[in-house]
């Protein structure tokens, strides 16, 4: 029998139905239980977040208001055509290419679109660069404003009120929490980023990297880097890039 679209919704009805979907997807059978006893890490319980998404986006589908495939291709878009792989791209040419970094500085929004990447949230890009005596990282005080195009979505703590608070007040401290130590005599400069303006950081390229493609320089470059949170280490010694 087809729902009556005039039946007012029932949000209670609705959220247990979709946790019941994602248990019953979620809860290992007794059998699987039992091999779990012996690898845990094969089964670890997904968060109270998780849970709700799958449960949403499980009840969605069922009801065919969102589209599966399109969703994958909606995530596939985020995680590997807009993402700090972009961002990273971009960084490894500037590296690479004296002429190009001197664009890249000069006019960013130029110079990344010769790499085909721009879009909405990345119209207007300033990109700051790291040096031995200038550390740079980038905030936004009043909410979240990221150059999508480059880095993708922002990450949680980026959004979060007290990386957005602390950072501009103490950002040394907020590095040392990244694991970064930045000596006394190098200056700590943030920049917020805002919907007129958006920053990205070039790293210092790292010693012993000379001879690396493009390619493989890209693939040591991390999205942290790029807000100026993170530093790009050299690739371990062996390792392929």
């Amino acid at each position: 029998m087809a729902e009556n679209e005039n039946q007012p919704f029932d949000r209670r009805g609705f959220l247990k139905t979709a946790a019941a979907s994602t248990a019953a997807a979620t809860v290992p059978t007794t059998a699987q239980s039992k091999d779990d006893d012996h690898d845990h890490d094969h089964q670890d319980v997904p968060s109270d977040q998780a849970l709700r998404v799958k449960a949403l986006e499980t009840l969605l589908v069922e009801k065919g208001l969102v589209d599966r495939p399109a969703l994958d291709a909606l995530v596939d878009t985020f995680e590997h055509k807009i993402g700090p792989r972009n961002g990273a791209r971009v960084v490894a040419k500037a590296w690479s290419d004296p002429a190009y970094k001197q664009r890249l500085l000069t006019d960013a929004n130029k110079a990344i679109a010769e790499m085909g990447y721009t879009g909405q949230q990345g119209e207007h890009m300033v990109v700051v660069e790291n040096s031995p005596t200038v550390h740079h990282m980038v905030v936004c005080t009043l909410c979240s404003c990221y150059p999508w195009p480059t880095l993708g979505l922002p990450p949680v703590w980026y959004k979060s009120a007290s990386y957005r608070s602390r950072v501009v007040i103490d950002p040394r401290s907020v590095l040392k929490e990244f694991g970064v130590e930045i000596p006394d005599n190098v200056e700590v400069r943030v920049w917020d980023s805002t919907a007129e303006i958006r920053y990205l950081v070039l790293p210092e390229r790292p010693a012993g990297t000379e001879s690396m493609s493009e390619e493989a320089l890209a693939a040591i470059v991390t999205r942290d880097s790029m807000i100026g949170t993170g530093k790009v280490l050299p690739p371990v010694q062996g390792a392929t890039p």
